[in-house]
């Protein structure tokens, strides 16, 4: 019998991934700021691995506005966006964390969520305080549920996870409505009630995010860089000499796909073809590569002669 091919013979989703909810968790131990891209599909997951990131965010954004085509307002399904979220981690090597929004549903909705999304393969996912129907993070006219009630999502979420490296983000919206104050003292109550990270959504200023990092010491703090937000987008070593030690960039390949999309349909439909285009897009072979074809065939070469 011949022997079986390495698991890092195999391309990434066929390669045994199960040590990166360790990698996740002792990477957020050091003082150094993780940087997690998000994407909304396999090809902008493959894009941020290929570039060299070593975590991928799963934006509940991007999976409305691809999967559906309508905006994040609480729209998605658990069981659409469980698929998206398999898909997703199945492509990657690296720890990817995904949005859960409120949890898809009270308690026990959180603790079969949370159950699988761990199975998908996610190292970590993130919970928010919101009411239902829930807004976008950096939108007006959101509500948060009672701290109290909150409180209930992250113990569901904490207590119903099989890998102690499986990580839980607790999210507070109360800055925008409530006041910075108010949201500093959620995010204290939610790291006692078993977060693992802490995410205060849309401070207004480097001043709220100074705050926040000093009101909440010693637990990893997620900086969420939104393009034309209401937080400041700044350097990544600007954020880590804060305090923060995860950043997240959730939507800026959508947008940037969007744009690049328009671009090139105007053109071509100005134009009538892509040739003077050509030189802004890859090669098929450059696709080909992104996605490691050349290790699926071989390995479906070897299987070949197995058989043979």
């Amino acid at each position: 019998m011949s022997a079986r091919p390495t698991t890092a013979a195999y391309p990434p989703g066929l390669r045994h991934t199960g040590d990166r909810n360790r990698r996740l968790a002792e990477r957020l131990r050091e003082s150094r700021i993780l940087i997690a891209p998000g994407c909304f599909d396999c090809l902008g997951a493959r894009i941020i691995e290929t570039s060299g990131f070593e975590a991928a965010y799963i934006s509940g954004a991007g999976v409305s506005l691809s999967q559906l085509g309508a905006p994040d307002l609480g729209l998605v399904s658990f069981s659409e966006h469980l698929d998206r979220v398999k898909r997703i981690a199945d492509v990657l090597t690296i720890p990817v964390f995904a949005d859960i929004d409120t949890g898809f549903g009270g308690p026990l909705s959180i603790v079969r969520t949370v159950r699988e999304m761990e199975r998908a393969g996610v190292s970590a996912v993130q919970i928010e305080d919101q009411e239902m129907p829930k807004r976008c993070g950096h939108e007006l006219g959101r509500r948060v549920v009672s701290p109290a009630e909150m409180e209930g999502r992250i113990k569901a979420a904490a207590d119903s996870r099989l890998d102690e490296n499986f990580l839980i983000v607790a999210r507070t919206d109360a800055r925008t409505m409530e006041g910075i104050e108010a949201a500093i003292e959620r995010a204290q109550r939610y790291r006692e009630a078993g977060a693992d990270v802490l995410f205060v959504e849309s401070p207004e200023s480097e001043d709220e995010m100074a705050r926040i990092a000093k009101a909440v010491p010693g637990v990893p703090l997620l900086a969420n860089m939104v393009e034309g937000g209401r937080t400041p987008i700044m350097p990544a070593a600007r954020l880590e000499a804060l305090g923060f030690r995860l950043a997240i960039y959730p939507n800026a390949l959508t947008r940037r796909f969007a744009k690049v999309g328009l671009e090139l349909m105007a053109a071509l439909k100005a134009e009538g073809s892509t040739l003077g285009q050509m030189d802004g897009m890859l090669t098929h072979g450059q696709l080909w590569d992104l996605f490691d074809s050349r290790t699926w065939l071989a390995l479906e070469s070897e299987f070949g002669r197995r058989n043979s």
